[in-house]
């Protein structure tokens, strides 16, 4: 009764009792077959990314040794450049992979909604279809379909295009328009997707390749406050629902082309 009274005693001194952890799902993988299945993406995307990884680590451990030359213990600099080596290798394998995977999705529909959806910081409110879109397709060749794209975050508002250069500027002013009546004093950035080497800049309208896109965006300088980012996004949304699905060809689905992030960490 008195060790019971005492372990009693313990237990109100030192709080509850910890909960049992729940058991592992046998469906998730674990940390080694989340590495297998990045890397098998990674080889996917790019077959040569096994002879980048290997080439980073070298270099990473040469590096350090060296430096452990220089001071004096080269086997305390190789000891430390080995978690060294492998953080390089893994900064390579996600950079390829990025890469590889948007130069899989260049030129397709969606290919910009794709780009928009990996920003994952900044407070970004991203419309998950387009906007609006101008042309009709032939079947399923939507070569001659511009579409268009919004994001509002701190920077204003970001339109983005994507298609026949005249088509997507012309809808990138109509919008800007509609967006300069509705919320008037936040700035309207109008970008299209293309290749600016080889087209050039168009006016006011910058031309940026998809796989730079996100981080364009994302370094936009901020102008709005977080509470004028959401009044700004409500505002759009209204807009929205009054011309749903206005001139979105039937049959399009110009969100099914995705940038799949998921094999870069495991599912």
């Amino acid at each position: 009764m008195a060790r019971e009274a005492s372990g009693s005693t313990k237990a109100s001194r030192f709080g509850r009792a910890k909960a049992p952890k729940p058991p592992k799902d046998p469906n998730k993988p674990g940390r080694v077959a989340q590495m297998k299945q990045a890397y098998g993406f990674a080889k996917q995307v790019d077959p040569t990314i096994t002879r980048w990884m290997v080439g980073a680590a070298l270099l990473t451990l040469l590096v350090m040794v060296a430096i452990g030359f220089l001071v004096g213990h080269p086997w305390y600099f190789l000891i430390l450049g080995i978690p060294l080596a492998a953080l390089a290798a893994m900064i390579v394998m996600s950079r390829r992979t990025d890469r590889g995977a948007y130069s899989m999705i260049e030129g397709k529909p969606g290919a910009t909604m794709a780009a928009l959806s990996s920003i994952r910081r900044g407070g970004w409110f991203i419309e998950q279809q387009p906007i609006a879109a101008d042309g009709r397709p032939k079947g399923q060749d939507y070569t001659n379909v511009a579409t268009l794209y919004r994001a509002v975050g701190r920077p204003g508002v970001v339109l983005v295009a994507e298609g026949p250069s005249a088509r997507a500027k012309k809808l990138l002013v109509e919008e800007r328009r509609k967006v300069e009546r509705l919320a008037s004093g936040s700035p309207v950035h109008l970008m299209r997707v293309g290749d600016a080497e080889s087209e050039g800049q168009s006016g006011d309208v910058e031309v940026v390749p998809v796989r730079k896109l996100a981080s364009k965006v994302q370094r936009l300088k901020p102008v709005l406050t977080k509470e004028e980012v959401g009044v700004v996004n409500k505002r759009l949304k209204a807009m929205n629902g009054m011309r749903a699905g206005a001139g979105i060809p039937a049959g399009m689905d110009p969100t099914r082309t995705r940038v799949d992030r998921k094999g870069m960490r495991g599912r």
